[in-house]
Order: structure tokens, then C-alpha cells, then sequence
């Protein structure tokens, strides 16, 4: 990430993203929302993870309960 950039979060009525959006393209600024996020995040995930489902119920079940 550039050292140079900061990183803002706005709350704006859905009405108003599609004219945020052309300002952030205009001003050359990158804009994401929460969902762009997320998706992004979930992508760079493993696809084929090396745990079976006995080992994953034993996880849930540590965090649980876990006293």
C-alpha cells in the first residue's frame, strides 16, 4: 500500500454512492465498499483447506466451550 495514501471511511445515503464513485474517479482516488471488501477477502482465502470435519467440529467445539 502506498505510504501516501489514507484511509477514510464515509457513511453517505446509498442515493449519493453513484455520484461519491464519480468523484473518486475523477480525483483518481480508489474507493471500495464494505461489500467490495469482503469479497476481496473471502477471494484471497485457501480454496482447499487440509482439515476434516472431525477436526473442524473439535475446533468449534474448543472455542465453544472454553471455560
Amino acid at each position: 500500500m502506498d505510504s501516501t495514501l489514507e484511509n477514510v471511511y464515509l457513511n453517505i445515503p446509498k442515493d449519493d454512492l453513484k455520484f461519491v464513485k464519480e468523484l473518486a474517479k475523477k480525483m483518481g482516488w480508489k474507493i471500495e465498499t464494505k461489500d467490495s471488501l469482503l469479497k476481496k477477502y473471502i477471494n484471497s482465502r485457501p480454496k482447499k483447506v487440509d482439515l476434516t470435519e472431525e477436526e473442524i467440529m473439535a475446533e468449534i467445539k474448543t472455542v465453544r466451550y472454553k471455560k
